[in-house]
């Protein structure tokens, strides 16, 4: 009973789309996008948790801006194509008999952790752009934990099915002359029906009718054969009834002579002539040329599918941190020159918990060497000499914007301390609370002559929320590092 409701189940899922050439190109599709989020979040993760003998490239100044712009892009494009491959091998999860031993069990655990961990990563990576977290586990943590047994299951995934992978990776290899999927059992795909497998035919007459659930007659019916790509039901030919005595005539009777004219000048009812019917046969399309047009135009409008989806939710987002798609950005979190000072804000000084001392009068930073500490108040760090800076902020959630900042250079608040060439700094805000209250920085970006004590952003005194007193800018960080409301500076090595 169980294996009799699997076939029916795998019968009503049959569909042109659903081979292994498909589920080979949106796997291959997939394949770049996650080793790019890979790659990129790898990057973004050890900038903000750097280990000790990192070393980090401060030019380009955009460098972070790009990495992460091309992280979320690739993370949302990655959602229809994964419920496009989810849908492509549907078959294979009702496939019989379910297991077939120990390493068919383990292949398909697997799968499973693979699917699961896509899903949850792909998730959590969405909403973590709109700074939402409906979990009670870190993110920051899970989110690059993840990865790595996301990239683990897919190599396991691609190395147990590489034969297959081989056997569809040209689109010559897996489609006859007439555009049909060519079924070859010996490559091991899940997604074939025992009667293709027993067969190894493609769909056509034969097995059509073993693999597609039944159909409503007239319009309807055909409609729907029409689009999951499958053949009409052969019409059956009415042969008109011939009365017997017409069938016959009587030699030498009045209507003989014009019975034998026209026998001469027409072919007998129902014996065309040879030439005729060749050139009927020449002029209707063959069933395998039938069927090849309607796998095409079947194949084609879902990859038209694919596509529309997949471009439509990139070129939607990809906005808040692309100039060029900025008119079009609906869905990000951000909308770029949005915000005081022409500048989007993503923690505000009052979700931070610095109103007040952030605008104290008393306010000052103090800056602590080896040997030397300083306090300077908001005047006298003008009074120091200050300088301009084209720099993004560039935020892990994906939007980013390029501004204009006023300030003093850190090099030179480490000169007046005695600070050692390449030092490392630490950084602590106003926050009382927070996982970026304290921020440490190397000496390649304490030592660029772009990394300054921001006071000014586009002209205009720094806004409250964008860290007013003072903050950290600095090229080719995340945001999360450009520290806000800051009040100590401290030399740590």
């Amino acid at each position: 009973m169980v294996r009799g409701l699997l076939l029916d189940a795998r019968s009503a899922m049959a569909s042109p789309n659903r081979n292994a050439r498909t589920a080979v190109v949106l796997g291959r599709l997939l394949g770049v996008a996650f080793l790019v989020c890979f790659a990129t979040g790898v990057y973004s993760y050890f900038l903000q948790q750097p280990l000790p003998w990192m070393r980090f490239p401060t030019r380009p100044a955009q460098l972070y801006q790009f990495t992460q712009g091309v992280h979320i892009t690739a993370g949302i494009a990655i959602i229809p194509l994964l419920l496009a491959k989810l849908n492509t091998v549907m078959p294979a999860l009702v496939q019989t008999p379910p297991l077939r031993g120990p390493l068919h069990l383990l292949e398909r655990l697997s799968i499973a952790v693979f699917v699961a961990s896509a899903i949850v990563q792909v998730t959590t990576g969405l909403l973590n752009t709109y700074q939402w977290y409906p979990w009670p586990f870190p993110f920051k943590q899970v989110h690059n934990a993840l990865a790595y047994v996301l990239i683990g299951s897919l190599v396991l995934h691609i190395g147990v099915k590489l034969p297959l992978i081989t056997r569809y990776w040209r689109k010559r290899d897996s489609y006859d002359e007439h555009g049909r999927f060519v079924v070859d059992p010996a490559a091991g795909s899940e997604l074939l029906s025992p009667i293709q497998e027993e067969r190894g035919a493609s769909t056509g007459p034969d097995a059509a009718p073993q693999a597609v659930a039944s159909y409503p007659r007239g319009i309807t019916g055909r409609v729907l054969r029409w689009v999951d790509g499958f053949p009409a039901e052969p019409a059956v030919p009415a042969v008109p009834a011939v009365p017997a005595d017409a069938a016959e005539t009587r030699p030498g009777g009045p209507d003989s002579a014009s019975a034998t004219r026209a026998a001469s000048a027409e072919p007998s009812l129902g014996v065309p002539q040879a030439g005729a019917a060749e050139a009927s046969r020449a002029s209707r399309a063959t069933p395998e040329a039938t069927d090849g047009r309607r796998e095409r135009i079947a194949r084609r409008g879902f990859f038209a599918g694919v596509t529309a989806a997949t471009v439509g939710v990139v070129a939607l987002t990809a906005g808040q941190s692309s100039t060029l798609a900025e008119p079009f950005n609906v869905f990000g979190a951000r909308q770029r020159h949005r915000g005081p000072n022409d500048l989007p804000v993503n923690r505000t000084a009052r979700a931070a918990g610095v109103l007040a001392t952030a605008t104290a009068a008393d306010w000052s930073l103090t800056v602590v060497g080896h040997d030397v500490v300083r306090t300077f108040s908001r005047a006298e760090l003008v009074a120091l000499g200050t300088a301009d800076a084209e720099l993004p902020i560039s935020c892990v959630e994906g939007w980013s914007q390029m501004a204009t900042w006023k300030g003093v250079r850190m090099r030179d608040l480490l000169d007046a301390v005695q600070a050692a060439p390449g030092s490392h700094v630490r950084v602590t805000s106003l926050e009382r609370h927070g996982g970026y209250r304290i921020m440490d920085m190397g000496p390649e970006y304490a030592e660029d002559p772009t990394t300054l004590i921001a006071l000014e952003l586009n002209g205009a005194t720094l806004d409250l929320d964008h860290g007013f007193p003072a903050r950290i800018i600095a090229p080719g960080r995340p945001g999360v590092l450009q520290t806000k409301w800051i009040e100590k500076i401290e030399v740590i090595a």
